[in-house]
């Protein structure tokens, strides 16, 4: 009955808050528990770039004002050959990658497996 009770509360909670609130929560939940997330880039329709294994994507800020920057950043292993199989050689080094907000064609999707 206790627990149903925090629950409730919780999720009263939750709902009070604006949505950009809810997804801070969020990312900072997922921040703590961590994702096994893959990173396509596409020039047209063609795969170009993959990494895998990343644990987040995070906007960038300025270091004097603060305010987000139209790129996003992350760590992961770059799939050399694109065959969405992590080789031997392929996971000795985690990579920083950056792209666009507003020029590149991406999808950032949890990895099935």
């Amino acid at each position: 009955m206790r627990s149903l009770f925090a629950v409730a509360i919780i999720a009263v909670l939750f709902t009070g808050c604006t949505q950009e609130v809810q997804n801070k929560l969020g990312r900072a939940v997922q921040n703590w528990t961590g994702t096994d997330g893959i990173l396509e880039i596409y020039a047209g329709n063609k795969l170009v770039r993959r990494f895998m294994r990343i644990d987040k994507i995070s906007t960038a800020y300025g270091t004097e004002d603060g305010r987000p920057r139209p790129y996003r950043y992350g760590y992961g292993y770059l799939d050399l050959n694109l065959d969405g199989i992590l080789q031997k050689e392929e996971k000795r080094k985690k990579v920083y990658f950056e792209f666009s907000d507003y020029s590149t064609n991406y999808i950032f999707y949890e990895d099935p497996r």
